[in-house]
């Protein structure tokens, strides 16, 4: 299952997500999101884990909890709308 992760602090890193996380499961990946020309965080990421049944577990449990100093958002990920090219 994807998630979201969502009011991530600037400093956040990969390891921070995987460890706050893999206490509920195993995460198969970690993506912190960035800005494609300055390639700082855009304070949102996503992690997958394997079982369903922990994701929902993480996200009721990660939800609210301060990660580096932020309280983060965390839900399961909706699947991502293309937009049209013109």
């Amino acid at each position: 299952m994807k998630i979201y992760v969502g009011n991530l602090s600037w400093n956040a890193e990969e390891s921070d997500l995987e460890k706050a996380f893999a206490a509920h499961g195993e995460v198969t990946s970690v993506q912190i999101i960035t800005d494609r020309e300055t390639g700082r965080s855009r304070g949102f990421a996503f992690v997958e884990m394997a079982n369903d049944a922990e994701a929902k577990d993480a996200i009721s449990e990660v939800n609210n909890k301060e990660i580096d100093g932020r309280q983060v958002k965390v839900n399961e990920a909706k699947p991502r709308n293309e937009k049209p090219r013109y």
